[in-house]
């Protein structure tokens, strides 16, 4: 099966060519592509049952005002800090008025029963995390990520999440909102980054990072297949040897350094 995430806005056909790329490397699935926006009747009505059970609050935040709270001394640096978590309703009604003139609408975010929760994970073991107030729908009305994609691995069977490690901090919130949801709670596994020279996340700004601009380059698809699959300790020319070779206790720990062509 395959999803194309594509609840924010997205550059005019860069889902096509990244279900090409897949397809050129030999990656293939079964059934038809599910795009996230077409599910947007099911996150509403997960956000209603949420919201039903006393599990979603308004904030009247700016990224700014997080921002300033989350680097005071106090500030937990990645969750918010829960500033308009336990306002009184005459608080409320009036930063509700306050943002209606300027033309805007409180964001919602969880309102978490309990203080942590624990996934999972292949890599990293037992992995506890306090579960943040992430924000489940914009103050313009879009679900947020945080929300739709629980709710979308539920609905495609998804039993095991792989992702960057840099998000495994993120895991037991969206565990626990499956948990809140009553839908099925995956496992997990953290896999490293791709970094740059300078252990900098690797981006578009480091050279030829996509396979259409390493093919521009001179590479071949073997060659790309070459790449991706030593850096998780299995270097094979295609797909389909790798389906066949591949162990997961043979992926690196550390993050794997990649010096793209430049283009």
């Amino acid at each position: 099966m395959m999803r194309v995430e594509d609840i924010d806005r997205v550059q005019e056909g860069a889902a096509h060519r990244q279900l090409e790329d897949l397809a050129r490397i030999g990656i293939d699935w079964d059934g038809e592509v599910l795009f996230q926006s077409s599910r947007h009747g099911a996150h509403k009505a997960a956000l209603e049952q949420l919201a039903d059970a006393g599990l979603l609050f308004e904030c009247f935040c700016s990224r700014r005002e997080i921002a300033e709270a989350s680097s005071a001394p106090h500030g937990a640096p990645r969750s918010y800090p829960g500033t308009c978590r336990n306002l009184s309703e005459a608080t409320r009604a009036k930063r509700r008025a306050e943002l209606h003139r300027q033309g805007r609408k409180p964001a919602l975010r969880l309102n978490p029963r309990m203080s942590t929760w624990s996934v999972r994970d292949e890599l990293f073991g037992e992995v506890t995390e306090p579960i943040d107030s992430v924000v489940l729908q914009r103050g313009d009305g879009t679900l947020a990520y945080n929300l739709v994609v629980v709710v979308d691995d539920a609905f495609q069977g998804v039993d095991q999440v792989v992702r960057a490690d840099d998000l495994l901090f993120t895991a037991p919130t969206q565990a626990y909102i499956a948990y809140e949801l009553g839908l099925l709670e995956p496992t997990y596994a953290h896999v490293p980054l791709v970094v740059n020279g300078e252990g900098d996340r690797l981006a578009k700004r480091d050279g030829a990072v996509t396979l259409r601009d390493l093919l521009a380059a001179g590479w071949d698809i073997e060659r790309v297949m070459r790449e991706m699959t030593g850096s998780l300790g299995c270097e094979v020319a295609s797909a389909s040897e790798f389906l066949r070779r591949f162990n997961p206790a043979s992926i690196n720990r550390n993050p794997w350094v990649f010096t793209p062509p430049v283009l």
